[in-house]
């Protein structure tokens, strides 16, 4: 239930007007996410870099309310796509559609996305569709085969929630696509009817589904995105006894969490890190809040220490 709350917490509107104006809030979520600013972003990618670890980088925002605020969105990714080529830097960048016009037109976001997968085949960066609610997930996917396949961008690829019941089938579909995919848990509010409510079906599903598509005789790509332990074991396990290549998976996890932890597969694999920035930071720090106790449990002690 506490889980439920936060989830509803992070699309509420007088709940984001109340903590965006907190200091300590501010602060807090400073552990998720990199900063306001892009210098601040290309700041920590650099020090993640250093480590051996790569940086897939993300301009924070959702579903916007004019054609013309997407025009800000797509510069600004133009921008952080030029600075990493620039910088030299190890990363990519991730994307949401809602941020690119989708709930307005799927026209319009069609057209950004496009601008923005230009800019990165330029500088040969990846790009991957972020996954939203289920509200979006067919025309996510479609607008995804739509980029790789018509426009035959090579650079993409796009995100599976193992917590959805129809994960199983997109992922076999995907397997046989050679799909570049980052698979997560999921982290919105979704119905039982569409979504395990059950965490131990969530993990147990995402192991399934995992272990399928690296089994997949395919050159299909996997981000194993989890901050599990038990997920990672599984994953680590598998990649040993079915000698899974190095160039058909990496591990994923996001900036601030467990960062002791990324430092270590980053040893022996390719680790990359999901660094967010931008001023619209609340929701997102509410979502890292919900999927988490930990992440809850300091964010608390954060709180009363600074207060």
């Amino acid at each position: 239930m506490l889980k439920r709350l936060l989830l509803y917490l992070s699309t509420a509107t007088w709940a984001r007007n109340v903590m965006t104006k907190w200091g300590v809030a501010r602060r807090v979520a400073r552990r998720f996410v990199a900063g306001e600013m892009l210098d601040e972003a290309v700041q920590a990618t650099k020090e993640l870099n250093d480590k051996g670890i790569l940086v897939t980088l993300d301009y924070l925002g959702e579903s916007v309310a004019a054609a013309k605020d997407t025009e800000e969105v797509v510069s600004t990714y133009q921008a952080v796509l030029d600075r990493i080529h620039k910088d030299g830097l190890n990363a990519s960048v991730s994307v949401k559609l809602t941020h690119l016009g989708l709930d307005i037109s799927e026209e319009l976001c069609v057209n950004n996305v496009r601008h923005i997968l230009t800019r990165a085949k330029q500088h040969n960066i990846p790009v991957t569709i972020d996954m939203e609610s289920t509200a979006h997930t067919d025309t996510t996917l479609r607008i995804y085969r739509t980029m790789r396949d018509e426009y035959e961008f090579n650079n993409v690829g796009t995100v599976i929630q193992a917590y959805l019941y129809r994960t199983e089938k997109d992922m076999a579909d995907l397997a046989s696509e050679n799909a570049h995919i980052r698979l997560c848990k999921g982290a919105y509010l979704e119905p039982a009817d569409l979504a395990f409510p059950q965490k131990a079906d969530t993990d147990q599903n995402y192991v399934k589904v995992m272990t399928q598509y690296l089994r997949a005789n395919t050159n299909a790509y996997l981000c194993i995105a989890t901050h599990d332990e038990a997920m990672i074991v599984a994953a680590e396990k598998l990649i040993k006894e079915e000698r899974i290549a190095p160039d058909r998976f990496e591990f994923q996890m996001l900036y601030g969490v467990r960062s002791n932890r990324q430092e270590v597969l980053a040893k022996d694999y390719k680790m990359r890190v999901y660094v967010p920035f931008g001023e619209a930071w609340y929701p997102y720090f509410v979502r890292r809040l919900a999927e988490r106790p930990a992440n809850l449990w300091f964010f608390m002690k954060s709180f009363f220490r600074t207060a």
